[in-house]
C-alpha cells in the first residue's frame, strides 16, 4: 500500500472499522462544528499571519557533546516533559527523512512507475527541499511481500509497469563532513516509509507472532514478511529489503570506522514504516553489537512480544517511539491483548503470544495545537506531518503550544483536512502540477517522460560513500 496523497477517501469499511475501534476504545468523536470562537486561541492562529516572512528553521546548534544524551544514553531522562529543544530539533529532523519516503513516492496508478521514488537518490533532498540537512543518499530499499496484504502495492493499471512486485520502502542516508562536526559522529540513517490507511491493515495485523531470533522473541508475521520477502523471479527483491539494508549499512560502517571516525545508526518510519525500522534495529544490534542504535518512530504500532523488547533492551538499542493520544494504530495490534496483561504473569506465564511497546515515549496531544481541528479524523490524525507539527510545537504536558514554532503551519494538510478553516489552507494540496500533465510543443496534454537518470533500475549503484 502506498501513501497517497491524491484525493485520499476512507472507504465504507473503514468508517465502520473506524466506529468499532472508536467506541471499543471510548474515544469521542464530536463530529459536528465546533464553536470557533470559544475553542481557537486567535492569538495563536494571527501569529501564522505574521510568520510568513520568516524562516522555517532554527540555526544548528551544535550537540557534538551532548549527542549521546539527545540519542537515548539515559533513555531520554528528563528530556522528554519538558521537551529539550535540541532533542526537539532532531526529532524533527529524522521526522522530515521519514516524509520524505511518502513525498517522492510516485502514486499515480496511471503511470508505469507506480510504486517508485520519482527522483534518483542524488537529486531525492534537492527536490525535497532537504539539501541542508547535512546528508546525502547513498541507497534506495525495496520491498515486496508473500503475505496477501490488500492494497500493500499500490498497482499501476497499465499493463508495462517497472515492477510487478516490488515497491520503493525508505532510502540509506549518512551525515556529510559539516554535519558529522556539528552532532558529533557520523551519522548513517535508515528512512523507512509506512501507509496512509492503517484501518486497510489493521486487520492483517492480527496475524501470529512469528519466531525471529534463537531466542523467544517473536514478531508479527506481516511486517515481518514484508522485512524479508525476495524472490528470484522479481527485478528488485532478488534480495530482501532486509539483506538490501544490511548490506549497505555493513559497507559504511567499515568504511568510517576504518578511517578512525564514531559512528552511529539511527533508523526512523512512521506507522508501518516504524515497524520496520525495529526489525531493522534488531538486526542491525545483532550485526554489530558495539554500534550506538537508536530509532526514532512515529506512529508505530506494537511489533512483538516482550522477549522481543527484552532483547532489544539488552543488545543497547534505544528506541523513542512518537505518538499521538488520539491515534489509533499505535494501540494496534493487540488492542486487548497487550503488555496490560503482564501484570497477570503470575497466573498466565511468559505471555509470548502478546504484544508490547517498546522504549520511551513522547506523548502528544491533537487539542494542545489551536491550528488542528477537534473532531475525530482516523487519517489526519495520523499523518506524520501532524505529528511533526506537534512536535514542532509541544514544550511540556503543563504548557500550551510554543508560539515561536519554527514549522510552516500549511505542511499539515498536505494529504488531509486538519488545519482549522481560518487558516485558509487548502486541503491534500501536496500534488504535482496538473496532475503531472504537461503540454507539449503542439499544444496537446501529455504525460511527460520521466528523465531516464530517475528510471528505477536494479543494477545502478547508488553508492556515493567510498
Amino acid at each position: 500500500m502506498v501513501y497517497a496523497y491524491q484525493d485520499v477517501k476512507t472507504s465504507k469499511k473503514s468508517n465502520r472499522l473506524g466506529e468499532t475501534l472508536s467506541n471499543l476504545l471510548n474515544i469521542q468523536k464530536p463530529y459536528q462544528k465546533y464553536n470557533t470562537a470559544s475553542t481557537h486561541d486567535w492569538n495563536t492562529l494571527n501569529i501564522h499571519e505574521d510568520k510568513a516572512n520568516t524562516p522555517t528553521m532554527s540555526p544548528k546548534e551544535d550537540i557534538s557533546h551532548q549527542w549521546r544524551d539527545i540519542h537515548g544514553i539515559q533513555e531520554w531522562e528528563g528530556l522528554l516533559d519538558p521537551l529539550h529543544p535540541l532533542l526537539r530539533r532532531e526529532i524533527v529532523k529524522y521526522g522530515e527523512f521519514a516524509q520524505a519516503t511518502y513525498d517522492a513516492l510516485d502514486f499515480d496508478s496511471f503511470s508505469e512507475y507506480c510504486g517508485s521514488c520519482m527522483y534518483n537518490s542524488h537529486k531525492l533532498f534537492d527536490k525535497l527541499g532537504l539539501s541542508k540537512s547535512g546528508y546525502k543518499v547513498t541507497k534506495y530499499i525495496y520491498a515486496m511481500s508473500h503475505i496477501d496484504m490488500p492494497q500493500w502495492l499500490e498497482r499501476s493499471r497499465l499493463t508495462y509497469t517497472w515492477s510487478k512486485d516490488s515497491n520503493w520502502i525508505g532510502f540509506v542516508a549518512v551525515s556529510d563532513d559539516e554535519e558529522s562536526r556539528r552532532i558529533g559522529r557520523r551519522d548513517i540513517v535508515v528512512a523507512w516509509r509506512g501507509t496512509v490507511t492503517p484501518s486497510e491493515w489493521y486487520e492483517n495485523m492480527q496475524r501470529k507472532l512469528e519466531p525471529i531470533g534463537h531466542m523467544d522473541s517473536k514478531v508479527e508475521h506481516g511486517f515481518l514478511s514484508i522485512y524479508t520477502s525476495k524472490s528470484d523471479s522479481t527485478r528488485y527483491n532478488k534480495s530482501s529489503a532486509s539483506e538490501q539494508v544490511m548490506k549497505e549499512l555493513k559497507a559504511l560502517v567499515e568504511f568510517y570506522k576504518s578511517k578512525g571516525e564514531e559512528v552511529s545508526l539511527t533508523i526512523t518510519g512512521h506507522s508501518l514504516g516504524g515497524a520496520l525500522a525495529l526489525l531493522n534495529a534488531y538486526e542491525s544490534a545483532a550485526n554489530f553489537p558495539k554500534l550506538p542504535i537508536s530509532v526514532i518512530s512515529f506512529a508505530s504500532p506494537r511489533v512483538g512480544n516482550i522477549a522481543f523488547r527484552d532483547e532489544l533492551y539488552q543488545m543497547g538499542v534505544k528506541i523513542l517511539r512518537v505518538t499521538v493520544k488520539q491515534d489509533l494504530v499505535p494501540r494496534m495490534p493487540g488492542i486487548v491483548l497487550n503488555e496490560s496483561l503482564q501484570k497477570f504473569d503470575d497466573f498466565t506465564g511468559t505471555l509470548e503470544w502478546i504484544y508490547t511497546h517498546v522504549g520511551a515515549e513522547l506523548k502528544l496531544d491533537v487539542r494542545s495545537s489551536a491550528y488542528l481541528k477537534r473532531g475525530f479524523n482516523f487519517i489526519g490524525i495520523h499523518m506524520l506531518e501532524t505529528y511533526l507539527h506537534l512536535v514542532d510545537g509541544f514544550v511540556s504536558t503543563s504548557s500550551t503550544f510554543r508560539s515561536n514554532a519554527k514549522r510552516d503551519v500549511a505542511l499539515v494538510n498536505k494529504a488531509c483536512d486538519m488545519l482549522v478553516d481560518e487558516l485558509r489552507i487548502p486541503t491534500c494540496w501536496y500534488q504535482l502540477a496538473h496532475k503531472g500533465l504537461e503540454c507539449n510543443s503542439y499544444g496537446r496534454w501529455v504525460r511527460p517522460k520521466r528523465d531516464p537518470e530517475d528510471i528505477p533500475s536494479p543494477t545502478r549503484e547508488e553508492h556515493s560513500h567510498c
